[in-house]
């Protein structure tokens, strides 16, 4: 009886016992049809890159089409479109494509970056489950990559933008991100974007590195792990023969950056060179380098180390921030230095800029000390002179001599430098001067020229034509850096003695064309190089023409004698000089002049070659 009317919980709540599952399932669509109803009542939502699946959702969930429909057309207001319309109306007044690209992106820039959300950004991938297609459309344009980088610096832990500065990344555009902190924080980004901003600067010459210098310390002076990471790599690419100074010069400049930026970089300096065989040394460098300044005990036990009959190699002191505190310490005005330690002094700063050593296969085997008494003696004598305040501007002129010998010496010149830029710096400094040209000033022309000098006898000296033809095998154009030297006088100069000295070097013959090319024929009159290439020879022939002409007699005396000696260097210039000259001379305004000089140069070819009188024309 009571099975007929009290049925089994089953048959109550369903078969396993559960409630009715048309309720839940029921339940669950309407508050899936409720989340897509308040999507399609936002404001143009049907313009949304998910209205797709929206849709599709909303329809599983038994949604009404009409409904639907309704929604989406009411808040439908076509902003999109309408800035397309204002586009075109644009573009028909005469407003230029580009411009009103450029203007409608760079509106759409401002707005997003004012209303950017790192957390709504950082959703995409968890809705979509996969890298946006708009996404990598997005980054094949400067516009839009450029957004992300500004975005990246603003919001550096949003996981989006991190993802997109990976994908810019792999898509090969790593040469522009060297500002975006976000590059730092993963070191697959980081190591390209190091290694294209390192080519970068090894490939554009002087004025490309002060241009991107600054940009590159930023990137890698970004935090501990990148400063270290970029000093390791550096410190490798360093010990290559080519290109390994231009990479050394690098680190140094961004330590020195570091530095300024108030982060003490010594231990690791310390530790990428050669100190960590020298427990005693890199403990007291170390030391000097933390506190930025010398001391007596430190720089005894480096003086002891540099003097004995082993001392460890010259490289372990020659850290551009270490030398820097000698140049205080050795030439700024008013600068104490303990008189019983000033030899000590003296003779490391002297070590580290004058001795040479020889190494082969980590092993040294020379050590070259000739320069160091004389270089010790002339940092003591600047060092007198400078830093003795008992001297004047007045005394310091009747030692210009001494000082104008001893600055013949690069750390010297540099200490003197230093001197001179503290020295003027001072506020009141020509407000005491009484001279036309005071005596600090007339220095630095001379430091240069005595650098300039030296740079050149070095460079004269060790020049080697191979290695400067394969310069245009290695590039396969012609370097930044060698158009920017025939700019300057200096290194014109440089490039005469040297086509003078070494007449079948390529690169030389080549350098000439480039001065020729430059305007600069009238310097190369003298050069032998010049008259070997016809273009080069006819230029500068008729620019010493003109001014042999227009000079009057005094200046065709002074000039005549390097004029034959181009004229003269060959049978093919001599032919080809008189057969010019010949047509001039028929001119009747300065012909006379012309024929005398062709005669001049024939009086002076007799004696180089004797049947020049049978090929005068």
């Amino acid at each position: 009886m009571e099975e007929d009317y009290y049925h089994s919980s089953a048959e109550w709540n369903g078969q396993d016992g559960s409630l009715d599952d048309g309720y839940v399932d029921g339940e669950a669509d309407g508050k899936i049809q409720g989340e897509c109803m308040e999507k399609f009542s936002s404001r143009d939502y049907i313009m949304e890159p998910s209205i797709f699946t929206s849709l599709k959702t909303y329809f599983q969930a038994g949604g009404s089409p009409e409904h639907v429909i309704q929604l989406l057309s009411e808040n439908y207001t076509a902003v999109a479109q309408t800035v397309n319309l204002l586009a075109e109306w644009l573009i028909q007044m005469g407003v230029e494509p580009a411009q009103v690209q450029e203007r409608v992106e760079n509106h759409l820039k401002t707005l997003l970056i004012k209303h950017f959300d790192p957390q709504k950004a950082d959703s995409i991938f968890t809705v979509e489950g996969e890298t946006p297609a708009w996404l990598e459309q997005m980054i094949a344009h400067t516009t839009w990559r450029d957004l992300f980088y500004k975005l990246a610096e603003a919001h550096p832990d949003c996981l989006m933008l991190n993802f997109t500065v990976k994908l810019i990344s792999d898509a090969g555009y790593q040469g522009e991100i060297t500002s975006v902190s976000t590059a730092c924080q993963q070191l697959e980004v980081f190591s390209r974007v190091l290694r294209t901003s390192l080519a970068t600067l090894l490939d554009g010459g002087e004025e490309n590195l002060e241009k991107n210098l600054p940009e590159f310390t930023k990137m890698v002076c970004h935090g501990e792990h990148t400063y270290l990471f970029a000093q390791s790599m550096m410190s490798i690419l360093a010990q290559e023969e080519q290109g390994g100074s231009a990479v050394r010069r690098i680190a140094q400049e961004v330590q020195k950056s570091a530095h300024e930026r108030g982060h003490d970089a010594s231990q690791i300096t310390l530790a990428l060179g050669t100190a960590a065989a020298y427990p005693r040394a890199c403990q007291a460098l170390g030391a000097m380098l933390s506190k930025g300044a010398l001391n007596p005990a430190d720089i005894t036990v480096l003086f002891k180390m540099f003097t004995s009959m082993d001392p460890p190699p010259v490289e372990l002191i020659r850290v551009p921030a270490f030398l820097d505190l000698f140049m205080q310490s050795l030439f700024k005005p008013g600068a104490k230095i303990n008189q019983d330690h000033k030899h000590k002094y003296i003779h490391i700063l002297a070590y580290a800029a004058s001795v040479v050593e020889t190494w082969k296969k980590n092993k040294r085997v020379n050590i070259n000390k000739d320069e160091l008494k004389s270089t010790s003696k002339a940092i003591e004598t600047v060092h007198n002179l400078c830093c003795n305040e008992n001297k004047g501007a007045t005394e310091l002129v009747a030692e210009l001599s001494t000082l104008y010998q001893c600055i013949r010496f690069p750390v010297v010149a540099m200490g003197v430098l230093k001197w001179v830029d503290w020295t003027v710096s001072e506020p009141r400094y020509f407000q005491l001067q009484t001279d036309h040209t005071p005596v600090h000033l007339a220095l630095l022309d001379e430091v240069q020229e005595r650098v300039e000098n030296h740079l050149k006898t070095l460079l004269i000296k060790h020049f080697d034509p191979q290695k400067a033809d394969s310069i245009f095998t290695v590039e396969g154009e012609t370097p930044a850096w060698l158009e920017q030297m025939i700019a300057h006088t200096t290194w014109r100069d440089l490039f005469y003695k040297l086509a003078e000295a070494h007449p079948d070097c390529l690169m030389l013959n080549f350098t000439v064309k480039l001065i020729s090319d430059a305007g600069y024929q009238g310097e190369i009159t003298s050069v032998s190089t010049a008259c070997q290439q016809l273009e080069v020879f006819s230029r500068v022939l008729r620019t010493s023409l003109a001014t042999l002409l227009d000079g009057g007699e005094e200046n065709l005396e002074k000039n005549l004698p390097e004029f034959t000696k181009m004229v003269c260097h060959g049978e093919h210039t001599y032919l080809f000089a008189q057969s010019m000259m010949s047509i001039l001379a028929q001119e009747e305004q300065g012909g006379s002049a012309v024929r005398r000089i062709a005669q001049e140069v024939q009086k002076s070819a007799h004696e180089r070659y004797p049947g020049a009188n049978q090929r005068h024309f």
